[in-house]
């Protein structure tokens, strides 16, 4: 009854500290903004680290001078992971949640040197490899780096941003759709790895391509040629808030879609209608 009365805009995260990767721009902004003004301490973690230092400064005076912390790191770099936790944690006194939304996408390929199209036999290799090492192998990297830390507290929470089913198997859009796939895997895998120790991972999408400078040139096209409208980030913000909370404890192993919260709804009830089913199922629910 209680939850019937709340609204994620009620949640607070006093005494919490959150790592978002990606964090100068775009979703992991909007996301890590979103934290800091329940009252989390944000690590904004980005390769560009200026930008991620300014982000951390503009809500100074709004949630808090010096919640919000910007630094570079690039995530392919074991040893940049490990010092993104140990900064975390020297800074604030701990480390709870883990954002990982760091990137590299069509516009990475899209702009490389010896791309000639988006089809895979016409993109860079450099730059396929690159997004490869980013996306899945970064993902594991401060995930690996920061798991320790989270099983020391007996609670914590890993969000892995991914993409849609559509996105991961449309034409011209890989390696960032195989490399969604790869991180939907690791999701549910190491969901059970962590099962019954009051850490949880679950997978985010916005559910449409977001209005961020993430989208390409080729991808905003697409998207008007096909009538869609490039979606908020803030349709990011009720389920991260949710999903970093202690309402979502037990909740592990799940995907949400943030167009599809209903604000209309409790956020337990909300959650529950954004859970989309898994891309692939757990290998104890596998027949």
């Amino acid at each position: 009854m209680a939850d019937a009365l709340k609204s994620t805009a009620d949640i607070r995260l006093d005494g919490r500290v959150a790592i978002v990767t990606g964090g100068a721009r775009g979703l992991g902004k909007t996301m890590g903004q979103a934290l800091q003004r329940a009252g989390c301490h944000v690590v904004y973690a980005d390769i560009d680290g200026a930008v991620a230092e300014k982000t951390a400064r503009e809500l100074d005076g709004v949630a808090g001078a010096g919640k919000g912390y910007g630094l570079a790191c690039d995530i392919q770099d074991l040893a940049q992971c490990r010092a993104l936790v140990d900064e975390a944690i020297a800074r604030f006194g701990g480390l709870h949640i883990v954002v990982n939304n760091a990137a590299r996408g069509p516009v990475h390929i899209e702009r490389a040197p010896k791309t000639r199209s988006l089809k895979f036999y016409e993109a860079d290799p450099a730059a396929w490899a690159e997004a490869i090492a980013t996306n899945i192998t970064g993902t594991f990297n401060v995930a690996h780096c920061a798991a320790p830390h989270l099983l020391a507290n007996g609670w914590g929470r890993i969000v892995n941003i991914t993409t849609s089913l559509s996105t991961m198997q449309r034409k011209n859009n890989s390696p960032y759709g195989v490399t969604k796939v790869a991180i939907e895997a690791e999701t549910l895998i190491w969901a059970q790895d962590l099962e019954g120790v009051g850490v949880t991972v679950n997978s985010l999408i916005p559910g449409g391509a977001a209005d961020t400078d993430f989208v390409s040139d080729m991808g905003r096209a697409d998207a008007a040629a096909r009538g869609q409208t490039l979606l908020s980030p803030e349709v990011m913000v009720a389920p991260i808030l949710w999903l970093a909370s202690t309402d979502s404890d037990g909740v592990t192993g799940g995907r949400f879609v943030g167009k599809l919260w209903d604000f209309s709804l409790s956020p337990r009830a909300a959650a529950d209608k954004a859970r989309e089913k898994p891309v692939l199922r757990p290998a104890s629910e596998a027949s």
